[in-house]
């Protein structure tokens, strides 16, 4: 490589991202580098920018929807990734193949990998580190600013109604048509679900419509959980938001057996009748993002079914307009950085 630098936007102060060079690192053992063409601003991300310790030097890089291409590799990368290849990286940053969990084969819940964004760096910058054990193959079908938000928003609702028990015809809800919801509805109208989509208001309706849900629940005119039961109980309902409390009274919308599966990370506690769950064995899932691989399976399904995210992009530089327009929601619905120069690396 000629270059000896690159374009970084850190968090050298808490809630600021500050735009500046850095050197081009030497990828270590197991480790490869990445000349990043896209990343997706994730919900997510405010944690990581608004609570970045300060202490930390070098600032952290946030952003954990990657894509690019390699450009070096380190010692000891498996011999399927090569220099020059699209590769991705979601929030799981490589699970470390010692843990209990990763000898049974549940690379998601590996204890010893870092979080692409919060515990090591990520993709708001030119150039990205990332462990071998975390890379995703980007299908060509794709581009790389589609890509992107599919490594996370994607593969969380893709395995999350994977893990619903639901069948094909039954009925599934989404709760919250925002940049994961919005996903959701797409996998879910796709896989053979009846899609029940609920929101607020009824400027989302014909947009549910479109993405592919049968029915829209607007919650400003109706309780939620009383229309599912006159549609016979959702088998799954997947909630997309971390807001406890308008999660909670949908769980009297699930059929007998029936899962509420939760994908937002709050921390108040879910107020759920014990009778609820116990009298018609209905239950409550937490759903994890999910491994590399099923990460491909995600991607590949998108471009067979024709998913794709709804995005808006801006280059690198306007980071801290994108990220602001991000959090006050005003984006439909996934913002992507673009990182032009990289369009045509070379190993």
């Amino acid at each position: 490589m000629t270059r000896k630098t690159y374009r970084a936007m850190q968090v050298t102060t808490p809630g600021v991202l500050e735009l500046v060079e850095r050197q081009i690192p030497a990828p270590g053992r197991g480790e490869v580098l990445i000349a990043v063409e896209a990343c997706g601003i994730c919900g997510a991300d405010a944690a990581d920018i608004e609570g970045a310790d300060p202490a930390l030097q070098p600032p952290r890089v946030p952003g954990h929807e990657v894509v690019g291409r390699i450009v070096a590799l380190g010692d000891a990368v498996p011999s399927i990734w090569k220099a020059g290849q699209r590769v991705g990286v979601g929030r799981l940053g490589g699970h470390c193949n010692e843990c209990a969990q990763c000898r049974q084969g549940r690379f998601a819940l590996c204890r010893n990998q870092p979080f692409v964004g919060a515990s090591c760096d990520g993709g708001y910058a030119e150039m990205m580190l990332a462990r071998g054990t975390g890379l995703v193959s980007i299908p060509d079908e794709l581009n790389s600013e589609e890509a992107a938000p599919i490594l996370c928003a994607g593969i969380a609702t893709f395995n999350a109604l994977k893990k619903c028990g639901a069948e094909a015809g039954d009925l599934v809800a989404v709760f919250g048509i925002g940049g994961l919801g919005h996903m959701a509805v797409q996998y879910a109208r796709k896989m053979g679900f009846k899609v029940a989509a609920i929101g607020r208001g009824e400027d989302i309706a014909q947009l549910a419509e479109r993405l592919g849900a049968h029915v829209y629940i607007d919650t400003a005119r109706e309780t939620a959980a009383d229309r599912l039961n006159t549609l016979g109980g959702a088998r799954a309902i997947i909630v997309t938001t971390a807001d406890a409390s308008a999660a909670s009274p949908l769980a009297s919308g699930l059929a007998p057996g029936g899962r509420l599966v939760l994908l937002g990370t709050g921390k108040d506690p879910l107020a759920i009748s014990a009778g609820l769950l116990v009298g018609g064995e209905r239950s409550v899932l937490g759903s994890i993002t999910g491994s590399p691989y099923e990460n491909e399976k995600a991607l590949n399904f998108s471009v067979l079914t024709g998913v794709r995210p709804m995005i808006e992009t801006m280059p690198l530089e306007n980071a801290p307009e994108a990220y602001k327009r991000m959090k006050s929601g005003d984006v439909k619905f996934r913002m992507v950085l673009t990182m032009g120069s990289n369009r045509h690396a070379q190993p």
